[in-house]
Formats: structure tokens, sequence, C-alpha cells
């Protein structure tokens, strides 16, 4: 065969494979070309509306048919997460810094119940996708205990939170957060954007139900990066909310993921990004707010839309039926019945329908009753439409001023959001009774994990810790940090309620009273429990945020002595303040600790808990610290004071003790409180 010959069998072989070649390339071509990403380039995309095969999703996230982006859903304590499925260079290799990168975003929360949002929703630069290890609840699907605010995460979020959490610093629950490895953000603000017009910030509501637009700027000659929300109805503002001076290069890898993270914690809330745009080295590019996908009609109950149904249903059956048949019908109205008075118009708690909670606990049988206080009975529930669990207090309250009063009550209390506080719903009243819905803590209270012999596994030392930890945040956030003082009243281990991660939230709100900062609170007849009650209450008459502290000390050193605060000591009732005292005073301090924790915990902690009770049990209420105090002395920013070996000084509350102390000086009035950097409770 000749070379001619050869070369031309050759090329017949090559063709072939040429063709193949060409059509994967256009093949190729025409997948970038629909999925929105260039062809020369991944450091660009948009997306008006997502389908499925556009991300990489993990968690609960998933994509609507009608192309939403829907993080969460009806179900609790998850978390969603939805990323670009390319990772992006965002750094020069010459020089190592961060590109000049610009994304912007719609979307919306639409909450189970108005005004009442999950843990909030970011948007992330992260190294991996899905966030391996990444906690629900309040870590937003981000970290977890352990790596949250570690330098190593190498994680940018812009974090949209609707809930309250102290232990980050929140200012509020409702702002905008740059985040930086962790929860405790650089830079926040509430939500809000600026009106060149009237030249001010307008406040923005986070759950408001409806679509917002967020651009996110980052100007690496700067340094400076910018987060700037709106409503979809509003061009991009002139000022940005938040213009935070950072050099992205120590946060930023070679190469990172971008995409949203969210999760509804114990609220069922949907978090929806509606479009979404990217751009390295220039603007992102706007968003069609016309090509966008619509959200989820909202549930509204319209009650003149009931009522005529069922009035029309009865006309129906009083024509067609039987005699006895309307006789049941009219039975079992007379079992749902209520009534809505028009001062209960005024106040905006949800109220939900006596026909919603009887089938939510399935008629309040005994095999739902989780408790029995003195003022009332408590049920397990579930709705039917969210699937969500709830736990509905039946109290009896026959007059007709004093529930109006309550129901006013509740309405402020309702408003309060802090994750050491257990959540109120909402509520229901019917005839004589006002049934309080709240949600749902598996892992039952604290007095029963305390003192219930059945109990298969008793609290370790760290997760007393933890709970006294979160009940003093809580009642810091009710004291100091709400927009009214509000004093709880009765404070102790059985209105102290465990979550499915055995944190303690402070529930039961029935006799809190609330003023406002800067006034005197009113006398009142006393009320509380016994053993908590301070002693210049059962004098005075006034309730204030001193007698709150002191029953949190008796609280610290219940949970720490695993002993009720009356206990019976050869036939005569002892004050369990007065037993601890004694016990310091002729050291033998440890034989006042819980011998079921078996000797699992540092006695260090321990004595400094027991004195942090022991101050704030006091019975001179100038000596007691406030919440804020307390909080410094566990975060290890404030050091107790100096407590004389024979204990004298730390509190007194028995006539006897009294007598023996009438010469003491109270040492903790005029202790010296003074800074210190050590952190006894580092690590939790």
């Amino acid at each position: 065969m000749s070379t001619s010959d050869a070369e031309f069998e050759l090329l017949n072989k090559k063709i072939p494979i040429l063709l193949h070649m060409e059509r994967k390339l256009s093949l190729l071509l025409m997948v970038c070309l629909l999925t929105g990403i260039s062809a020369t380039t991944y450091d660009e995309f948009t997306y008006n509306g997502f389908q499925r095969s556009e991300l990489y999703l993990d968690g609960v996230a998933e994509i609507t048919p009608n192309g939403l982006l829907r993080l969460t859903n009806a179900t609790r304590n998850q978390q969603g997460h939805g990323f670009h499925k390319v990772p992006l260079h965002l750094k020069n290799t010459s020089d190592g810094n961060v590109y000049t990168f610009s994304t912007c975003f719609v979307f919306a929360v639409l909450p189970e119940y108005s005004d009442v949002g999950g843990d909030g929703l970011a948007l992330v630069l992260s190294p991996t996708r899905g966030l391996p290890g990444a906690l629900p609840k309040q870590y937003l699907g981000l970290f977890n205990s352990t790596n949250n605010g570690n330098s190593s995460n190498h994680v940018l979020a812009i974090e949209l939170d609707t809930v309250y959490n102290r232990e980050f610093g929140d200012i509020d629950s409702n702002h905008v957060g740059i985040d930086i490895n962790g929860l405790r953000s650089k830079d926040a603000a509430p939500a809000s954007y600026f009106t060149e017009k009237i030249g001010k910030f307008n406040n923005l509501s986070l759950t408001s139900e409806e679509p917002m637009q967020v651009w996110i700027d980052y100007s690496n000659p700067e340094k400076q990066l910018n987060v700037t929300i709106s409503p979809i109805s509003v061009p991009k503002p002139s000022r940005p909310l938040l213009s935070s001076s950072i050099n992205l290069s120590s946060v930023i890898l070679d190469t990172m993921y971008t995409g949203f993270s969210s999760s509804p914690g114990s609220i069922l809330t949907s978090h929806y990004v509606l479009g979404w745009s990217f751009k390295m080295n220039g603007q992102a590019p706007a968003l069609n707010m016309s090509s966008l996908p619509s959200l989820p009609l909202k549930k509204h109950r319209s009650k003149l839309t009931s009522l005529i149904v069922w009035l029309s249903l009865g006309v129906v059956v009083f024509i067609t039926i039987t005699a006895s048949s309307i006789a049941y019908i009219i039975r079992r109205k007379a079992r749902y019945a209520e009534v809505l008075e028009e001062w209960e118009l005024e106040n905006r708690t949800h109220r939900f329908s006596y026909k919603e909670l009887f089938k939510a606990t399935k008629g309040f049988p005994e095999k739902n009753l989780l408790g029995v206080g003195g003022f009332g009975r408590v049920y397990k529930g579930e709705l039917p439409t969210s699937k969500t669990e709830i736990a509905v207090k039946r109290i009896s309250h026959d007059s007709k001023q004093g529930t109006r009063e309550f129901v006013g009550e509740i309405a402020s209390s309702s408003e309060l959001r802090h994750r050491n506080l257990v959540h109120l719903l909402g509520y229901s009243r019917r005839k004589g009774e006002v049934l309080l819905v709240y949600e749902f803590m598996p892992n039952g209270s604290l007095d029963k994990r305390l003192y219930d012999a059945n109990m298969p596994t008793t609290l370790s030392w760290s997760q007393r810790l933890k709970i006294i930890r979160g009940v003093a945040s809580g009642l810091l956030y009710l004291h100091e940090d709400w927009e009214q003082i509000v004093v709880h009243r009765d404070i102790k281990a059985s209105n102290v309620l465990l979550d499915s991660e055995m944190n303690g939230k402070l529930g039961d709100f029935g006799l809190s009273k609330l003023y406002d900062h800067g006034s005197d609170p009113q006398i009142t007849h006393v009320v509380g429990t016994f053993g908590y009650i301070a002693p210049e209450l059962t004098k005075t008459g006034r309730a204030t945020t001193s007698t709150d502290v002191f029953a949190f000390g008796v609280f610290i050193l219940e949970v720490v002595c695993g002993r009720r605060p009356i206990m019976q000591q050869e036939s005569l009732d002892l004050h369990l303040v007065d037993w601890v005292r004694r016990s310091w005073r002729n050291g033998v301090i440890p034989e006042v600790i819980d011998a079921r924790l078996g000797g699992d915990y540092h006695l260090g902690e321990v004595e400094m808990i027991l004195k942090i009770g022991l101050l704030c049990s006091n019975p001179v209420p100038a000596a007691r610290p406030t919440m804020r105090q307390v909080m410094q002395f566990l975060d290890g920013h404030l050091s107790l004071p100096q407590v004389p070996n024979d204990g004298r000084g730390i509190t007194i509350s028995s006539p006897e003790l009294a007598e023996e102390l009438e010469e003491s000086e109270v040492s903790l009035v005029n202790c010296s409180i003074h800074r210190q950097r050590a952190n006894p409770l580092e690590g939790f």
C-alpha cells in the first residue's frame, strides 16, 4: 500500500473521532447557555428562578415546581442548603488579594404565624458545599458549638436574622449582619433601607412575608464590604445599610462555593429565594422581577367567610335533615362555643379557635396530659395543618375583668423573643376558660429531671451549668434588654422546660408583671412559690427585678444540690439557702452537691456557682447583683467577691440565723467587684 493510501485510510479513521468531539463541545456549550453560566467563565451567573439541576441541595432544601428555592419547610429543627454547583476562583494568585465581586438576590420569609419567624437565613461563601457538621436552630445551619468562631472555618456569611440571641451578641430580632467564621457579627444593623427623598432609613420587617432584594458588593481596592436591602418595589438605595472596612484575603480561599443556608428553629417558617445573580470584577446583573416565580398564597382565615358558610350549611341542614340531626349540630356547636369581644381586637396576639385546639389535642384526653400545676392542666397536641407539636395549658378564669387583664398580659408576653424563653404561640378563650398555646418542649420540665426517680439518666454537671446559664440569659433579657421590664415572679425548676438539646427555657408568664424602664413597680398581692419568695416581698408587696434575682439564687442552689427549696430535716422545715450557708461555714461544701453527680464535676466551678446562688439569695436587696452582673460572673468578665471562710455575710433567711449574724456586717453589700480576664466557664 502506497503512502498516500495509508494517509487516506488514517484520515478516514480520525473523521468520526473529530465529529464526536465536535458534538460534545456543542452539547457543553448548549448546557452552559441553558444554565445561565457563561461559556467562557464560571465567575458570573444569573438565576431568575431555579431548576433542580442548577443547584447543589441538602437537608430539607428543595426547588418548588414553579422555580422557588425553598430552604426550609414544615419540618422543625432542620436545616437547608442551596449552593451554586460550580466553585468560584475569588483570589488573584499573583498577589493573594480577593477580587472585587458583587451579588444580589431576592428572598422572602413566610412564617406560620405573622411576625413570628424562625432563625433566619444567610448568603454564604464557604470552602465546601453543604457545610458538614453544621447545626440548625441558632447556628443558621452554618456552624456548631465546637467550630463557631474558629478562624479555620474560612466562611463569610451575610445573615438575615429574625431571632434575638444574646449568646452571639445580637442587636435585636430583626437585623442584617456580616459574619466572619462565626455568628457573632462583625457589623450589624436593624433591617432598614435608605430613602433619598426623606434622607433617612425606613424600617423593614424581615418576616413581613413580602419579597425583598439584597445587594452585597465587595471592593478590593478599598477593602470595603457593602450590604444593601430594600423591598423589590424600591430601586437599589444610594446608601448601603452596612458598610464595613474589611480585608477578606485571610478569610477567602483561592476556591470557594457560594450559596444559601437556613434553619427554622422550633417555629415553622419557610425561607424562599426567588432569584440570584453574581459577577466577579463587576456589578451583578439585575434580576428580571417580572420573571421571578411567585410566592405561595398567604393563608388568611376569614371569619366572615366562615360565618357565611356555616349559616348556609345550617339552612341546608334545616331543610334536608331531621330535627334530631339539627339538635346534634346545635350540641356540637355548643361544644366549641367561644366569644370574641371588642376589647380583644386591640391585642394582636394570635388567637386560635377552640375547635383547632380541641382537634390538635384529640379532645384533651388524660393520655395527652403533660402535667398539672396550680394554674391549670397542660396537654400535648399537634396542629393538623403544619404538624407543629404544641403544649396547651387550660386555665379557669371566671372574672370578665380579670380575663381582660390576663389576655393583655398574654399579648405583651407573646412579643418576647429569646432562645431561653418558652415561646407563646397564642391563646384561645371559651366561656370562663383561657387556653395558652406554647411551643412543645420534648424533654419536659427541669423539676421532673431533678426529682423523678423514674428518669433513666440524671443531669450531668455540664448540662446543669448550661441550664443555669440559659435561664440567667433569659432573665437578663426580661429585666434589661426588652422594651419593657418584665418581672417573672415565679422562677422555679418546674417553670424551666428543656428542649431537644437540653437547653433550659423559662416559661409560665401567668404571674409576670410589665412596667416601663425608669418607673416604679406597683404594689400587688404577694404571689409566687413558697421557698422562692424574697423576704422583702412579704413586707412591701412590691415585686421587682431584685425579687426575681432572689428566686433565681434559690433556683441555682436547687439545681446544684438536687434538693427542693424547703427540706424536711428532723421533722422541721429547713430552707435550702440556710443549709448551704451552714455547710459553707462548716467547711463541708461538697456535702451539699447532688450525690447523683458521682463526683463528675470540677469542684472550683461548683463552688463558684454556689457563691453566685448565695449572693443572689441575700436577704438584703441592695446586696444582690443584677442579672447583667450575674451573666458577667458566669462569663468570667467580673470576679466574684471574696467570701469569708465561715460563710458569714453570704445570706440569712431564718430568724435563728438572723440572730446569730445580727452583729455581723453584711459583707456583700459593700463588696468590691472588679474585672478579670480569666473565664472560669471557658468552653461552655
